[in-house]
């Protein structure tokens, strides 16, 4: 009985819980902040903390202007004190060749030069033909007009390969009026001559004069 009454009691007791304390619980606060940030001074609400500027903001230095010598400067070589030879060694043959005595004189020409004989229809040199072939009687007659009279025909004209002459114009002829000149104008593009030389250089394209001389011969009579 005793033992049933005793485990009644620790039932009851198991239940039982005490009420709330009315005392208030006091927690105290632990600063973990390290020392160094209490110790820098609090900002004020009126001014703001200066940012440091962004490095790009600052200005680039411009790299210094490239000054070109104005003179070269590689020296050039020093000049020889050593004079010239104010004279010049030449041959025997050289000092024979230059001998102004041995010159032509003004207005003779060179030898085997063509004799200039006036000038052309533009102020070009005239020189006289030298004729490669003679015009045959049958070449000239074809071109005499009707009652020939003795006299001549003279005109000018321009040399051509082949020792022909070309653009011929008329100079003069005796008697006037007689058509003699233009009869050899006619009658040039069968002559033959050779072309005025100049230095021993033909004058291909020069001017000549030609004179063709006309008279009666006996058989005519």
């Amino acid at each position: 009985m005793a033992v049933n009454v005793g485990l009644i009691l620790v039932l009851m007791t198991l239940g039982y819980l005490p009420p709330p304390s009315k005392k208030t619980l006091r927690g105290i606060v632990v600063d973990l902040i390290p020392q160094q940030r209490n110790s820098a001074p609090t900002p004020t609400h009126g001014t703001q903390p200066q940012r440091p500027r962004a490095e790009s903001n600052r200005p680039i230095p411009k790299p210094p202007p490239i000054t070109l010598p104005v003179k070269p400067t590689i020296a050039p070589p020093p000049t020889p004190t050593t004079k010239p030879t104010p004279w010049l060694e030449i041959s025997k043959e050289e000092m024979a060749a230059g001998d102004i005595s041995k010159l032509p004189t003004a207005g003779s020409g060179s030898a085997g030069d063509s004799e200039v004989v006036g000038q052309g229809p533009n102020g070009e040199a005239l020189y006289a033909a030298e004729w490669a072939r003679e015009p045959s009687d049958a070449e000239l007659s074809g071109y005499l007009p009707n009652n020939m009279k003795e006299g001549y025909g003279l005109i000018a004209c321009k040399t051509a390969p082949g020792n022909r002459v070309e653009d011929c114009i008329e100079l003069g002829q005796s008697p006037a009026g007689s058509h003699l000149a233009s009869a050899v104008r006619q009658a040039a593009w069968q002559f033959r001559v050779r072309p005025p030389r100049k230095g021993g250089r033909p004058l291909i394209g020069s001017w000549v004069r030609i004179r063709i001389d006309y008279y009666h011969s006996e058989s005519d009579n």
